[in-house]
């Protein structure tokens, strides 16, 4: 259920699919650390539907491999949560979806679950568009699990909205 500290983030939502209507794209979202919120938010905007094709929610190692098609290699060698992990997840959601834009949200939103070099607030992102146009990112935020979870789901809405405005005009 939203509630009005997600009220902004409804909002950036909103934006977004006010883009990609009128581009005529669709968005699909592979998200582990947020869980859903992502979509949550996404689909908490009336009409969503016009626009948000689906969500992969692959909390685990074996559901980013086996969903969205993330490399055994790449999880040994990087971790769930690094940019190369992301990168494979934002591709594999347009790959297993009818969409052309993606974000991938993978990270430690506490209390546990930090290791060296990974500490909690340590979140990746990917966007990608089927044209090819992508981007990934590593933010560090601070403040409890659900805090770190709330400014992922934010960043990771504005980079959609960043991704969608830098790309190409689409020729009709």
């Amino acid at each position: 259920m939203i509630n009005n500290d997600d009220h902004a983030l409804v909002m950036l939502a909103g934006h977004i699919g006010s883009d990609l209507i009128q581009r005529g794209l669709m968005l699909t979202s592979a998200e582990s650390c947020t869980g859903g919120w992502l979509g949550q938010v996404i689909t908490a905007k009336a009409g969503s539907s016009a626009w948000y094709e689906r969500g992969f929610i692959t909390y685990s190692v074996a559901s980013k491999h086996e969903m969205l098609g993330v490399s055994t290699t790449t999880l040994k060698q990087y971790g769930t949560v690094s940019e190369q992990t992301v990168k494979e997840m934002v591709a594999g959601a347009l790959t297993h979806s009818r969409a052309q834009v993606s974000v991938a949200i993978s990270g430690v939103a506490g209390p546990d679950g930090s290791t060296e070099g990974k500490p909690v607030g340590m979140v990746c992102f990917a966007w990608k568009m089927k044209d090819g146009l992508a981007r990934s990112a590593t933010h560090h935020f601070d403040g409890d699990r659900e805090s770190v979870r709330r400014q992922a789901v934010s960043v990771a809405l504005q980079g959609v909205i960043d991704l969608v405005h830098d790309a190409p005009p689409i020729l009709t």
